[in-house]
């Protein structure tokens, strides 16, 4: 413990240059007495470090000096993918993992590539989650990365859909997705892989007992395969709807991706008027419907009926509501 702690110290005054003992307490997590210990133990080492008097004073490493201490750990290898991620990464229970790889790469780059990450770093920053989306409970996120990264059986008390509701499985884990904030554990059930939504999972544990692992698993390509079946497999119906070019545009704005792209595809021409007829995937009735009213005046919905009818009886009722309420307005 103490060994990697003095070794974080030296890269920390490599990296960043000259540092007060709180600063580096902070950073470390430690008290200022165990800075001072530290320090006097790597100079005691042969380390050329020195210290600064007064207040822009601080210890500092003498010029020139770079360590070669700089080798990652296989964990700390396996997160670099996530270094744009410190959210998600803390998340997975590999923040301070995380946070020693950034370290320890910062540390090995020449002056000039150092100060490019650095930019990169002031510059980029990755926002995984959508708009107006809360964070979603996942209590049992950590056990199921335990499972992953240590390829043992997990068994978990799931919540599904459809009946019954709650159901017990054991599981091979195989990786985990972050898919717009929602995270997702891929896994082998009954000779099946599939997907599973970390927050619907009740209960985890993790079991004394490896998982098989299917060979040449490819996690990225699993991913993308089965979130087009899935995408394709929820729309099961389609609505025939007029509507305003502007209508169109605005459909990727507020519309979930599979529908407004299939609409822009199946797009007629404009007519004088700029209205175009055009097909647009739905679930059910009433998920079309709902989607739909975000287009207010600027689409008719033609086709299927029954969508339709619903859309009339909308349409009746917000006029009862708002014209009665404009001649109450109105009333002497």
């Amino acid at each position: 413990m103490r060994a990697g702690r003095l070794v974080s110290l030296l890269l920390l005054l490599q990296t960043r240059g000259r540092m007060t003992a709180r600063e580096l307490a902070d950073e470390l997590e430690v008290s200022v007495r165990t800075v001072y210990r530290d320090v006097e133990s790597l100079g005691s080492a042969g380390v050329p470090i020195y210290a600064d008097r007064g207040p822009a004073g601080g210890y500092q490493l003498l010029d020139g000096y770079r360590t070669r201490l700089t080798g990652m750990t296989g964990d700390e290898a396996g997160t670099l993918f996530l270094a744009g991620m410190p959210g998600p990464a803390a998340e997975l229970g590999l923040g301070s993992v995380l946070a020693a790889a950034e370290l320890k790469l910062r540390a090995s780059l020449p002056g000039e590539l150092a100060d490019r990450a650095d930019r990169v770093r002031e510059r980029f920053h990755l926002d995984a989650p959508g708009w107006f989306r809360g964070a979603e409970p996942t209590p049992h996120l950590s056990t199921v990365a335990d499972a992953v990264w240590s390829g043992r059986l997990l068994a978990v008390r799931y919540r599904r859909w459809k009946a019954p509701r709650e159901v017990t499985r054991t599981l091979h884990p195989l990786g985990v997705v972050l898919k717009a904030g929602r995270w997702y554990l891929v896994a082998t059930a009954r000779d099946r892989v599939t997907a599973y939504r970390v927050s619907n999972i009740l209960e985890a544990e993790v079991l004394d007992a490896p998982a098989e692992r299917p060979a040449g698993f490819d996690l990225a390509g699993f991913w993308q395969e089965w979130a087009d079946r899935y995408e394709q497999s929820v729309y099961t119906s389609t609505a025939t709807v007029r509507m305003t070019e502007s209508a169109l545009r605005m459909m990727a704005f507020v519309f979930p991706p599979e529908m407004s792209r299939t609409a822009r595809e199946l797009a007629g021409p404009p007519d004088e008027d700029g209205w175009l007829i055009t097909t647009v995937p739905i679930e059910s009735i009433k998920q079309g419907h709902i989607e739909l009213l975000k287009l207010g005046d600027e689409a008719e919905v033609l086709a299927p009926a029954e969508l339709r009818e619903r859309f009339t009886g909308t349409a009746r009722g917000l006029a009862a509501t708002y014209l009665t309420a404009e001649a109450l307005a109105k009333a002497p």
